[in-house]
């Protein structure tokens, strides 16, 4: 399962002294990925304690898609990306604690997700944007499939490699919104139901170069011993060149760089690319301090 990758790395955090930090903190969301909810205490709430203990007792709110835990569990398969970015731009403008701001963390595909919320829900605004492993040119590949059975696994990739761009799998299998073959470029461009548009492959939509450029930093992690998402360089922006699967195109010579403004934010330093050892979501946590903590510890303006 996905969080027995996060528990092997953090269950030992809470038996550790913290590091604390002075002043008020911008307060801190976070999405979980797939085969995760908002609230397992030994996946994303260990991380809350966590980020609560070192950030000087700020407020951390773990998302949870729909009203109960089985509904969030079913959102990282079954609710379609574009329904839970509504979702949660709804739910985030309620809440008076976040009103001057927020940093972010998402988890996997929960990192593709906050980066679609910056890009289409300014308000309030997200000031540090923290992807763990996420997806941002998309799989093509699902070698693991976490907290599943195999038999279900092999059907989630049976649909991704035959039907991914059909109507109903692009509705229906949260996956298939950010599955990118590299051998069918153009069904991607036409057919993708989320990623191709947040990354202004389909047409270039200046708001999202706008908002996301209102970023103070815009961070990426890669696990360099991946194996759930292929290529592992889509967690740096990276992806295959068009037409094959073997070598990846650089992002600074692909066409998101510009279409999305990162090279705007790469001018202003915003861009931050990290990686390390470990599979999918897997990190110790003198890693996690020394390398996250610091980006989260600015005081409150």
């Amino acid at each position: 399962m996905l969080w027995k990758a996060v528990i092997s790395s953090l269950l030992i955090i809470l038996f550790y002294g913290a590091t604390q930090t002075n002043g008020e903190k911008y307060p801190v969301v976070m999405w979980h990925g797939m085969g995760d909810t908002c609230c397992f205490p030994f996946s994303l709430g260990s991380i809350k304690k966590l980020l609560e203990q070192e950030l000087n007792q700020t407020y951390v709110k773990s998302l949870r898609i729909g009203s109960n835990l089985i509904m969030d569990y079913e959102s990282g398969f079954f609710i379609h990306p574009n329904k839970q970015v509504d979702y949660v731009c709804q739910e985030l403008a309620k809440d008076e604690k976040l009103k001057d701001g927020y940093n972010a963390i998402g988890f996997s595909q929960g990192g593709q997700f906050l980066r679609a919320l910056a890009q289409r829900c300014p308000l309030p605004p997200m000031k540090v944007l923290i992807s763990m492993g996420g997806q941002h040119q998309g799989v093509f590949g699902l070698p693991k499939c976490p907290s599943l059975s195999s038999k279900t696994c092999e059907y989630i990739r049976r649909i991704l490699n035959t039907a991914a761009y059909e109507e109903w799998a692009q509705m229906d299998l949260v996956q298939a919104t950010y599955w990118h073959n590299p051998l069918k470029e153009r069904d991607y461009i036409a057919h993708s139901t989320f990623l191709a548009d947040i990354n202004n492959v389909v047409f270039t939509n200046g708001l999202y170069a706008e908002h996301l450029n209102r970023l103070d930093k815009f961070v990426m992690v890669k696990f360099l011993n991946d194996t759930i998402v292929q290529p592992k360089e889509s967690q740096w922006f990276e992806f295959y060149k068009p037409g094959q699967d073997k070598e990846i195109l650089p992002l600074k010579e692909s066409k998101v760089y510009e279409q999305l403004g990162l090279n705007q934010m790469d001018i202003n330093q915003k861009l931050v690319f990290l990686a390390t050892e470990g599979d999918h979501l897997q990190f110790d946590r003198k890693w996690f301090l020394e390398n996250i903590i610091p980006l989260l510890s600015q005081e409150k303006k």
